[in-house]
């Protein structure tokens, strides 16, 4: 199907995506014109039924429209039809939950999400910088640090290899439901204990993939490095380094996913009073919902930045050693 698109001539490719925007158009407006009829309602509707027949039939409506927009190659066809998607899901579950009439307090509308994120951004971005910047990112940094420097002297010295790396691979399998109190007994509640959290759950990933990588490197280059009488430093510069940069970035990647979803989960068990985590768990026992989901929204948007952020750096390291 793919290469389908590929092959269509270009105006063809312009009129589906021409298509594809009116369609998303008129989606768009139906879906909002839902909303602006449920809120003018002097009553909740004494069913959703009707108006689940409706949402559901324009959002199909929708999704014939992304499927246009995503013809061709261009960096619109790529973008636009994930970003129509997110848009045809926050107003149809707007709609969804207007006409069914659900409490704010078991699920709030993505409205009362936004002005709730809006309201408490002072707070939510002081929580955000104790979670993310002084406990996942420099958690992130330390473990992949330590996570190099074990895995060239696992690589370097074979001993350890054999005797040390087995163990690595073991207790990469540790929950952090069983890791995290423990460390905050040892540490304390304060944020240096999630960023030692962070730090372990980091430091094995890496150490397993960056050997792998430095393993990888082909006999043929190593034997024409020591044909030539290369030092050790020259074959790891030129051989070694260059095949374990995928296998680096594979943990990295892996690493800035586990970062801040370990941070989270490691203010659960303590902290003092500082986190995304923190606020989730707090205000989940006041029924404070929307606050919830917009600390839910503000961890998402930061663990995507960060992980775009690693697939960049990969992208511009690898085309550079290409």
């Amino acid at each position: 199907m793919a290469a389908s698109r590929t092959l269509m001539p270009p105006k063809s490719v312009s009129a589906a995506n021409g298509r594809g925007l009116a369609l998303l158009a008129l989606a768009v407006l139906g879906l909002l014109a839902v909303i602006y009829f449920l809120v003018q309602l002097p009553q909740p509707p004494a069913s959703g039924r009707p108006w689940l027949l409706g949402v559901a039939l324009i959002f199909v409506l929708g999704v014939f429209g992304v499927r246009q927009v995503a013809q061709g190659e261009s960096t619109a066809s790529k973008v636009l039809p994930a970003a129509a998607a997110l848009v045809l899901a926050l107003l149809a579950a707007e709609a969804l939950l207007r006409a069914f009439n659900v409490p704010n307090g078991l699920i709030p509308t993505p409205s009362r999400v936004a002005q709730s994120l809006w309201a408490a951004r002072n707070v939510l971005m002081l929580d955000a910088y104790y979670t993310f910047v002084l406990e996942a990112l420099l958690g992130f940094l330390i473990g992949t640090a330590a996570g190099l420097i074990l895995a060239l002297l696992v690589v370097r010295y074979r001993f350890l290899e054999r005797g040390l790396l087995p163990y690595a691979a073991l207790l990469s399998s540790v929950p952090i439901v069983a890791l995290a109190p423990v460390v905050i007994k040892a540490v304390g509640l304060g944020w240096p204990s999630k960023t030692v959290i962070v730090a372990i759950t980091v430091l094995f990933p890496v150490v397993i993939n960056a050997v792998r990588g430095l393993h990888s490197a082909s006999p043929m280059h190593l034997d024409l490095m020591h044909s030539y009488a290369a030092t050790p430093a020259q074959t790891f510069r030129d051989v070694r380094w260059p095949s374990a940069l995928p296998f680096i970035f594979t943990a990295l990647k892996v690493g800035a996913t586990l970062a801040l979803i370990n941070a989270i989960v490691a203010e659960f068990f303590g902290t003092e009073g500082h986190g995304l985590g923190f606020r989730i768990q707090i205000e989940v026992g006041r029924f404070n919902l929307d606050i919830v989901w917009a600390a839910i929204v503000v961890a998402s948007i930061l663990g995507i930045a960060f992980y775009l952020l690693i697939t960049w750096l990969e992208g511009r390291v690898l085309h550079r050693r290409v």
